[in-house]
């Protein structure tokens, strides 16, 4: 079967808000939250994952608010916690109780917000290079690849699209014409950037990271069982993040990949599909379920 753009998407407005999204395949349901950065929507993150993962799954990629054709709601908070609550208001009206997710850094921690605000909501989560669980410990802040990514936006040229997407992955022959040209225009489309400054504004404002317990430190508190997959040469959130999250996750496994940088999902896609559809349709052992009442 195939899984096109045009055959897979839909729109909703829900409390006013037009939520658009890809849905594909039968089964349990999975949603597949994508990243920040600039031009990027579900469809430009996992659209070459959406066949592998539609035959086990009802497999549900939503453009987060504020990204490709999502709107930006009012953020009176920081943005995960904000896009958290969408997500909880778009699986109620798709009528879906639970499901499994897959998170891509800044859908990672939209992701782990979820499973913090309804846990009973998230089954199993999947999280690759993921934002929000961790803070640098031997690497510069902003990374290399947030500063590629805060110089586009301040002035968003072709040469500086190409010197962030350079820091996305390991492999640089993956960088083509066609990759930039595609990002460079969904980054420059209408209103684009000034909704992109909005949502990194809302987590570096004084005033909302005061309002805010930092995800990371509530990671003790999160019980869905995670999965973390990290490209060992990340550039964007650095592989030594990988280690804090899983030291702090009561209930985590961690998979890296070497050669690798920010977009396992492309640069590893076959092992990427491989290693999280075993994760999310693992059953529970007795084993586990026991050990799980013990904590």
């Amino acid at each position: 079967m195939s899984w096109g753009y045009d055959s897979t998407h839909t729109t909703k407005v829900i409390e006013g808000l037009t939520f658009a999204y890809h849905e594909a395949g039968e089964g349990e349901p999975l949603l597949m939250l994508h990243g920040s950065g600039p031009g990027v929507s579900a469809w430009s993150n996992f659209r070459d994952n959406l066949p592998v993962f539609a035959e086990r799954f009802r497999t549900i990629m939503p453009d987060l608010p504020g990204f490709g054709g999502t709107e930006l709601p009012e953020l009176d908070a920081v943005y995960p916690a904000v896009a958290a609550r969408w997500i909880l208001r778009l699986m109620d009206e798709l009528g879906i109780g639970s499901a499994v997710f897959v998170g891509n850094s800044m859908g990672g921690a939209v992701a782990a917000e979820l499973a913090v605000q309804a846990p009973e909501r998230v089954r199993r989560m999947a999280l690759m290079g993921s934002g929000g669980l961790s803070v640098g410990i031997f690497q510069a802040e902003p990374s290399e690849g947030f500063q590629r990514l805060f110089e586009f936006l301040e002035d968003p040229t072709r040469e500086r699209m190409t010197a962030w997407v350079r820091t996305m992955v390991h492999n640089q022959r993956l960088v083509t014409d066609d990759l930039i040209d595609e990002r460079l225009s969904n980054a420059t489309a209408d209103g684009v950037i000034q909704r992109t400054k909005v949502i990194f504004g809302s987590m570096f404002d004084p005033r909302r990271q005061a309002e805010h317990t930092p995800l990371w430190t509530r990671a003790t508190t999160m019980t869905t069982p995670t999965l973390l997959v990290w490209g060992r040469d990340d550039r964007m959130l650095p592989y030594d993040q990988a280690h804090f999250a899983t030291r702090w996750l009561p209930d985590v496994e961690l998979h890296t990949f070497a050669r690798c940088g920010h977009w396992a999902q492309i640069e590893r896609k076959s092992d990427f599909e491989r290693v999280v559809i075993e994760f999310l349709t693992r059953k529970v052992s007795d084993g586990d379920a026991a050990q799980g009442k013990q904590n």
